[in-house]
């Protein structure tokens, strides 16, 4: 009566047992710290032109949209702290996490099915190598790493982003009294909630990602689903729990 429970099921206890040796194996050696530099080079650095970009627009679009508001009410002075306070609360992490998880975990994704398919993976543990341990704990730590140094970036960029756009454009508040107020609208709470959201999301995107591209079955057209489902599913990871860690501060602040 249930068998259609029984794949999304089996689905999310493969998930739950890789995620569990995964970070167990962050306290066991070898801990392949080349493996995990390559990988903070490729998912940090790689990303850091599309974060800049990203992260700028977006502030600018703020600005932009917030200011017949605010004019309305007269508080065009405080243009600088909605700004600031959007950006380090939600759509700094929210975004930057999304951007990095269309372009890491279906690399991730991509390239552990690639591998999983062509038979690497069984290679790697008949060569007595723990395909968890080598493969996925890297990135893992590499991404959980990453992350919040790119949300700090991109945050830094939309404000600037911000700043060009309501006191060099628009002309509504001096650039001195914007920098002020993005400043004192933001307290530690807000920072921690910042920070705290991108570690989250990099550990659950790429998890995910590791995990579809281990399960991929049925040749190349199995590592597209594979890295379409890892984008997807982490994308709506990233949404829900952004609602669960805000609901959290909210309640105990």
């Amino acid at each position: 009566m249930f068998d259609f429970l029984k794949g999304p099921l089996l689905n999310l206890q493969n998930f739950v047992l890789l995620s569990g040796r995964a970070l167990a194996n962050i306290f066991r050696s070898p801990h392949y710290v080349d493996d995990i530099l390559i990988q903070m080079d490729l998912i940090g650095v790689g990303s850091i032109p599309l974060v800049l970009l990203a992260g700028f627009f977006t502030g600018a679009v703020l600005a932009l949209q917030t200011s017949r508001t605010l004019r309305q009410y007269g508080l065009s002075n405080q243009v600088g702290q909605a700004v600031s306070i959007t950006l380090v609360r939600e759509l700094g992490p929210v975004l930057t996490s999304i951007l990095v998880a269309g372009r890491n975990a279906s690399a991730m994704a991509s390239e552990l099915g690639s591998m999983k398919v062509t038979e690497q993976i069984d290679a790697m543990r008949a060569l007595g190598t723990d395909p968890v341990q080598k493969l996925v704990t890297p990135r893992l730590i590499a991404t959980a790493v990453m992350l919040p140094l790119m949300v700090v970036i991109a945050d830094f960029m939309g404000i600037v982003g911000g700043w060009i756009v309501a006191s060099l454009l628009l002309h509504m508040t001096p650039g001195s009294q914007f920098w002020a107020s993005a400043q004192q609208a933001l307290d530690m709470s807000d920072v921690a909630q910042g920070l705290i959201k991108p570690f989250v999301f990099a550990v659950v995107l790429s998890l995910v990602g590791c995990h579809y591209g281990l399960s991929t079955t049925g040749g190349t057209q199995g590592v597209g689903r594979a890295t379409i489902s890892a984008v997807v599913v982490s994308c709506m990871w990233i949404i829900i729990l952004t609602y669960f860690i805000g609901s959290f501060f909210i309640h105990f602040k």
